[in-house]
C-alpha cells in the first residue's frame, strides 16, 4: 500500500479508550470480565498466548493461512474476471494488495513473535483496528473497512480450520459478546463459565431475553453495532441492571463496579433471612409467590428462596438443547424432577410454546413471514397431534406425583381451548386404557397473552380452572411491538394505559368468577410494578428464582389499601412515561421509607 495510507495510521495507533455502550437490560445483575466474541460468523477470538517453545510452529501456521487465503483471493479474482471483466476483478486484486501489505504482515509476525499472541488473535486485534481506523474517514474510504473484515474472515476461516469452537465448549469465565443469540444458543450457554452476555441485535421479552433470566444469567441486548470496537480477552463490564456495556473500563470504573457487585451481594444475604417466611401484606392479605423456570434444576434454585411453588414451568428447553424430538420418557424424567423437588407445592407445567420458525417440522418446511403472528405456541401443538400428545401423556404421568397443573399458551380462542381439552382428555382415556395412573381432576388453565383472549375472558373463565397473563405478549400484541426488535424497543412498555387497562379487566373477571389470576411474565419479577399489580387485584405472581425475595419484601413492606391507590391513580394517566414516572417515584419513596429487610 502507498504510504501514509490509513493503515499506515492504523499501524502505529494506540488501544481505544473506555466506551460505554447502552442497550436494552434483560437479566439483571452485574459482572466483569474477559470478552469471547461471537460474530456473524460463528468465529470466537479470545486473548490466548502461545508457549516460547512453540512460537515457531504458530509463525508456520500463520503463514499457511496467509497462503491459502492469497490462494483463495486469487481464485476468486480469476473467476471474476472471466465472468465479468478486469473492472470487477481489481476488487479482489486491491484485497491481494491489503493482505501482502509488508506493514501489515510486520505486525502479524510481531505479534506472535514478541508477544506470544495466538495467530488468531494477533489477525483479528491488528484488522480490526485497521477497520476502525478506515471507517473513522471520509465515505468512499470508510467502505473498504468491507475488505479488510472480509480478509480477516477468510484468514480467521484458514487459521481455525477444523478446531472452530462451539459455545458448548467455552471451559473458562468469559462474557459472551454476540451479534444475536438464538433462545437454543442461549439455552447451551453454561452457567459455570458463560457470566454474562451481551448482543447487537434482540428486545425485552424476546425468548433469549427470557432464557437469559432464567438461567440468572447478566444480559442486555439491543445494543446496535459493537463488535468491531471489541477484541476477545479484553475486558468488559456488563451491567444488567442499567443495561449498560462497558469497552476498556479504567481502573477506577472496575473498582465501582466491584463495590456494587459486593454491595449486592451483602443485600442479597440480608433479603435471604425472608425465606421462610409469608409473602404476607402489612393488613394481612397472603400473596403467593411462584417461580418461572426454564430447566429442572432451577427449582431447587426457588425453594431456596422460600417459593409457594412453580407457577411457569416453561418446556421449550427440551426441544431447545436437543437435535431430536423429545421422547415421552424425556418429558416424564424432567417433570417427575421438578415435582419431587417442590414435595406438594403446585407446579405449573406449560405445553409447548415456540414456532414453526424455531421448531422445524416436515409440514412446516418454509420460513413464515411474520412468526410472531404465525404458527406457533397452542396453534402448533394442535396442527403437530403426536407431538402434542407426548407432551400430555409425560405431564399426566407426572401428577400423580405431586400437584401438578396444565397451562396451555396463546389461546385466542375458544375453539382452541376446547380443541386442546379434547385432546387432553382423550390421552386421558389412553392412558386409563392402559392401566397407566393420572390424576383425572388435572387443573387446566391458559395463558392470557392477546386482547382478544382479554375481550373474551368471561367466556374462557367458565370453563378453565385458573389463568396465567403472559405479559410478554400482551404487551407485544396490545402494542403491536415486535418484543425482539430493536428498532422499536422503545415502544414496547408495560406502562401503557392500555396494556393495565387488559390487566385489570381479567383480573376482575377471574375475581367475580373465583378462578386464580397469576401474572407469570416479566412484568411480575420487577418490583416496579409489584404495588401497581396488587393494587389492581393480583394475588399471584410467578416470578424467575432470582426476583423471589426482593418481590417477597414489596409485599411484606405495603398494604393492599395503599397499592389500590397507587393502581388507581396510575389507571388515570394517559401516557406510558407518566404511569412509569410515577412508578419509579413510589418504588424510591417505598425504598425510603423500608430499611432493612
Amino acid at each position: 500500500m502507498d504510504d501514509g495510507s490509513p493503515v499506515d495510521a492504523a499501524a502505529g495507533g494506540r488501544d481505544a479508550p473506555m466506551l460505554k455502550l447502552q442497550g436494552i437490560a434483560v437479566s439483571p445483575g452485574v459482572t466483569i470480565g474477559e470478552a469471547l466474541v461471537l460474530d456473524s460468523e460463528g468465529f470466537r477470538i479470545p486473548r490466548r498466548f502461545v508457549a516460547r517453545s512453540a512460537v515457531d510452529t504458530e509463525l508456520e501456521r500463520l503463514s499457511r493461512a496467509v497462503a491459502d487465503t492469497a490462494a483463495e483471493i486469487e481464485r476468486n479474482r480469476d473467476a471474476i474476471r472471466a465472468e465479468l471483466g478486469d473492472q470487477y476483478a481489481a476488487i479482489f486484486a486491491a484485497h491481494l494488495a491489503m493482505l501482502h501489505d509488508p506493514r501489515l504482515q510486520e505486525e502479524l509476525v510481531s505479534a506472535v513473535r514478541d508477544r506470544n499472541f495466538w495467530p488468531e488473535y494477533a489477525v483479528s486485534r491488528t484488522l480490526r483496528r485497521y477497520a476502525k481506523v478506515f471507517q473513522s474517514l471520509d465515505n468512499h474510504v470508510a467502505q473498504r473497512a468491507h475488505d479488510i473484515y472480509d480478509i480477516e474472515k477468510s484468514l480467521l476461516r484458514n487459521l481455525l480450520g477444523q478446531r472452530r469452537e462451539t459455545l458448548a465448549a467455552i471451559s473458562q469465565p468469559v462474557i459472551v459478546l454476540a451479534h444475536n443469540l438464538t433462545p437454543s444458543e442461549t439455552a447451551n450457554l453454561d452457567r459455570r463459565y458463560v457470566q454474562g452476555f451481551a448482543t447487537e441485535l434482540g428486545g425485552p421479552g424476546s425468548h433469549t431475553a427470557i432464557v437469559a433470566e432464567g438461567l440468572e444469567i447478566p444480559a442486555v441486548v439491543g445494543l446496535g453495532p459493537f463488535l468491531a470496537d471489541v477484541s476477545g480477552g479484553e475486558p468488559v463490564i456488563l451491567d444488567g441492571n442499567q443495561g449498560l456495556v462497558i469497552l476498556q473500563p479504567d481502573e477506577e470504573t472496575i473498582a465501582r463496579y466491584r463495590l456494587e457487585v459486593e454491595t449486592a451481594r451483602t443485600v442479597a444475604a440480608k433479603l435471604d433471612t425472608l425465606r421462610d417466611l409469608p409473602a404476607e401484606t402489612l393488613d394481612g392479605v397472603r400473596i403467593h409467590i411462584t417461580g418461572n423456570i426454564e430447566f429442572p434444576n432451577e427449582a431447587e434454585h426457588c425453594l431456596s428462596r422460600g417459593c409457594d411453588g412453580i407457577g411457569l414451568y416453561r418446556t421449550e428447553f427440551l426441544y431447545l438443547t436437543s437435535r431430536r424430538e423429545p421422547t415421552e420418557e424425556d418429558h416424564y424424567a424432567a417433570y417427575a424432577e421438578v415435582v419431587r423437588v417442590m414435595a406438594g407445592k403446585p407446579v405449573v407445567i406449560r405445553t409447548l410454546d415456540l414456532g414453526a420458525d424455531t421448531l422445524r417440522t416436515e409440514s412446516t418446511p418454509e420460513e413464515e413471514r411474520n412468526p410472531c403472528l404465525g404458527l406457533r405456541s397452542i396453534r402448533l401443538s394442535l396442527r403437530q397431534l403426536p407431538m402434542f400428545r407426548t407432551q400430555l401423556r409425560a405431564i399426566l404421568r407426572a401428577s400423580m406425583l405431586g400437584d401438578v397443573r396444565v397451562l396451555f399458551p396463546l389461546v385466542s380462542t375458544i375453539v382452541e381451548l376446547r380443541q386442546a381439552r379434547m385432546v387432553l382428555a382423550d390421552v386421558m382415556e389412553d392412558l386409563a386404557e392402559h392401566g397407566i395412573a393420572f390424576n383425572r381432576d388435572l387443573p387446566v388453565g391458559i395463558m392470557v397473552e392477546t386482547p382478544a383472549a382479554v375481550m373474551m375472558l368471561d367466556v374462557f373463565i367458565r370453563e378453565v380452572d385458573f389463568i396465567s397473563m403472559g405479559t410478554n405478549d400482551l404487551i407485544q400484541y396490545t402494542l403491536a411491538v415486535d418484543r425482539g426488535n430493536k428498532e422499536v424497543a422503545d415502544l414496547y412498555n408495560a406502562c401503557d394505559p392500555a396494556v393495565l387497562r387488559l390487566l385489570q379487566r381479567s383480573f376482575d373477571i377471574a375475581s367475580a368468577a373465583g378462578v386464580p389470576a397469576n401474572v407469570c411474565g416479566q412484568m411480575s419479577g420487577s418490583v416496579m410494578y409489584t404495588q401497581l399489580l396488587l393494587g389492581l387485584g393480583l394475588r399471584h405472581l410467578s416470578v424467575p428464582a432470582s426476583a423471589i425475595p426482593e418481590v417477597k419484601q414489596v409485599c411484606r413492606s405495603v398494604s393492599v389499601a395503599e397499592c389500590r391507590g397507587i393502581a388507581e391513580r396510575a389507571l388515570q394517566m394517559e401516557g406510558a412515561r407518566e404511569v412509569k414516572a410515577f412508578l419509579t417515584d413510589q418504588m424510591r419513596r417505598r425504598l425510603a421509607g423500608a430499611g432493612a429487610p
